[in-house]
């Protein structure tokens, strides 16, 4: 069965285009160290009928004009993931991480980020 990181991102109003420019280079990063798969996705369907659970909009806080990003990367085990993070951190590229953070922070919420590893419950 495989891992997968997965993500909940809340990004700022007007900051669609900048995120995905940086996901884009994050897809680069984690799949050229070992990845086998990495997903972006922007909240499209959000509202919730009632009962059925508080939603994306609620559970990131989303705040007026801001979109929601559920992201995940998927790997071969949980010792996968983190030989594969190892790698990408300690990628020449990422020696400029404080830039990198202070972007970050300009395009998202870190506050309402939120993150965690997952084990596969069930897999195709």
């Amino acid at each position: 069965m495989s891992y997968v990181d997965g993500f909940v991102i809340p990004i700022r109003p007007g900051q669609l285009s900048a995120y995905k420019k940086m996901a884009g280079w994050g897809k680069k990063m984690w799949m050229k160290h070992g990845a086998l798969d990495y997903y972006e996705c922007v909240g499209d369907d959000l509202k919730v009928k009632k009962g059925s659970g508080q939603g994306f909009s609620k559970l990131a806080k989303l705040k007026r004009g801001e979109d929601v990003v559920f992201s995940f990367i998927i790997f071969k085990s949980r010792a996968h993931r983190d030989a594969v993070n190892k790698k990408v951190m300690s990628d020449p590229s990422m020696k400029n991480m404080e830039k990198i953070m202070k972007d970050m922070n300009s395009i998202l919420d870190m506050k309402r980020f939120a993150y965690g590893g997952f084990k596969t419950l069930v897999e195709k």
